[in-house]
């Protein structure tokens, strides 16, 4: 059924009436749509204080439910917000996948937001996924479809990778490898523990210059967290990959996967067409190799 789901007919028409059969309360808000609100969900922005958010192909819906139940619990558990559940759309014969309206909490994306002190918004990044990895984990969903992998065996993408060195020459290449090499020797035999999965600048939100809430955990789950490590890399600040290194505080194992997670984004995203993104992976390969 949910092989039906068409990104480009999730519209403003649609969420209307999605909203006017399930949710009438909300029917007479404006709806539009958040410009850059992901590629794994299509999100509108409904009224002032509400969202409105859709999976946008079959593979992202089974994200849904998991953030449906796991959001309000895990909420009273960290130090800053997150989105809030106030509705659970269901499958119906206008979308055949669940989804969601959530409460909007105001702020721009770190991708686009200028950020006061980099070294205190790299402190409280580090210090929110320290306490989301310290909740209690006890039937918390695996890696799997879900969280794109995210969390499991850095091995489920070891063919991929070899693809993928294609994208860089010469000596890049070779401390590519490496990398990945380093990588897979350091397996993650811990107990398993809450990540994020996503923790992309465009999912940390900025409100008066410091980072005031994390959304977005279509990827999370309970497993390995290296790859929440990525802000290391991704930063353009050298002085809050310092600090974020210090504070995340996980041992060399974690770090040496969590290259490796930045490394398969970066190559993945170094050839893509937006000269944003290309631009964005040269960096975060930069500062990789320079780590290498």
């Amino acid at each position: 059924m949910t092989e039906a789901i068409d990104r480009e007919r999730i519209d403003e028409p649609l969420v209307r009436e999605l909203l006017a059969t399930q949710f009438p309360q909300w029917r007479e808000l404006p709806v539009r749509l958040v410009r850059d609100g992901g590629n794994d969900h299509r999100t509108f922005r409904l009224g002032d204080h509400l969202s409105v958010r859709l999976p946008a192909a079959p593979g992202y819906v089974p994200q849904v439910r998991k953030e449906q139940t796991w959001l309000p619990r895990l909420a009273p558990e960290l130090p800053l917000p997150i989105p809030p559940v106030e509705g659970v759309g269901e499958p119906s014969a206008l979308f055949p996948a669940p989804w969601s309206v959530y409460g909007w909490i105001p702020g721009e994306p770190a991708s686009v937001a200028a950020v006061s002190d980099p070294q205190r918004f790299a402190a409280d990044l580090a210090a929110f996924l320290v306490r989301l990895r310290a909740v209690d984990a006890t039937d918390a969903p695996g890696p799997g479809l879900h969280s794109a992998y995210r969390g499991g065996p850095l091995e489920h993408w070891d063919e991929e990778m070899g693809d993928l060195l294609s994208r860089v020459d010469g000596r890049e290449r070779d401390l590519a490898a490496g990398i990945w090499r380093d990588a897979l020797a350091a397996s993650f035999t811990d107990a398993p523990v809450w990540f994020h999965g996503d923790v992309a600048l465009a999912n940390l939100l900025v409100h008066d210059g410091a980072l005031s809430a994390v959304i977005d955990f279509g990827c999370s789950g309970a497993g390995d967290p290296a790859c929440d490590t990525v802000f290391r890399w991704t930063s353009y600040d050298a002085a809050a990959r310092a600090q974020f290194r210090r504070d995340y505080a996980v041992g060399d194992a974690t770090w040496a996967r969590g290259r490796a997670w930045a490394l398969w984004k970066g190559l993945i995203m170094i050839t893509n067409k937006p000269p944003g993104q290309a631009e964005f992976a040269r960096h975060v390969l930069d500062q990789l190799f320079a780590d290498a």
